[in-house]
């Protein structure tokens, strides 16, 4: 079989993978955080799997199978359970935040240490450390825009962006609130959201991020 034909089958197992682990993360969700009522209805579950599956063979296509694919597809089911909480609920659940980090530098570590190359973990760490201290900052100043879940979830995903580079940083985090205000001009044209609506930006800022990862060179 050719390179190519290799790669598009290891995305497609990486699919697959990803379909199979977004049901799992929700009964774990369920199990472990009954506050949010349970499962998510079928429809819901349907469409989060679909994505989870969709993102998981796109990064499968991005790394191959270098060391960070494991923890880039942790960030895509943690990421779509999260976004799908968060319009939902309007919550980042700190169990889950603390996850994507905690486990997502577990894995870039393993990486770093079998690759013997520290310099894209110390960046992941500087990037996590920025990235949480703007959004600090922007929600002290502006606390009806930025929540404190908001602040939490820029750590994870200042680690991913800042593992990838200065320029996924960046570009990743102004992104987010770029997908943010589109999102809150759209569900006000809706009549969905009003001016003094809170919109969830935690799926903008994690759109942001697996696009940049994706996206960006």
């Amino acid at each position: 079989m050719s390179a190519a034909g290799m790669a598009a089958l290891f995305a497609f197992a990486m699919g697959l993978l990803g379909i199979l682990l977004s049901p799992l993360a929700e009964l774990l969700i369920a199990r472990t955080l009954p506050r949010l009522g349970g499962l998510p209805g079928v429809r819901t579950r349907i469409t989060t799997a679909v994505v989870t599956g969709a993102l998981c063979a796109a990064l499968a296509l991005r790394f191959g199978m270098d060391w960070p694919l494991p923890a880039f597809l942790l960030l895509a089911v943690i990421g779509v359970q999260l976004a799908r909480i968060d319009l939902a609920h309007h919550l980042l659940p700190n169990p889950l935040v603390l996850t994507l980090l905690v486990a997502g530098l577990a894995l870039l570590l393993l990486g770093s240490f079998a690759a013997a190359d520290w310099v894209e973990l110390l960046r992941a760490a500087a990037g996590a450390a920025i990235l949480f201290v703007v959004f600090l900052i922007l929600a002290l100043i502006s606390p009806s825009g930025i929540g404190m879940g908001d602040v939490k979830l820029a750590a994870p995903v200042g680690l991913y962006l800042g593992y990838l580079g200065w320029g996924h940083l960046f570009y990743g985090g102004a992104l987010g609130f770029v997908l943010g205000g589109i999102l809150s001009v759209v569900l006000i044209r809706l009549k969905r959201a009003n001016l003094s609506s809170e919109v969830a930006f935690g799926p903008s800022m994690l759109a942001a991020t697996l696009g940049a990862v994706l996206l960006a060179a």
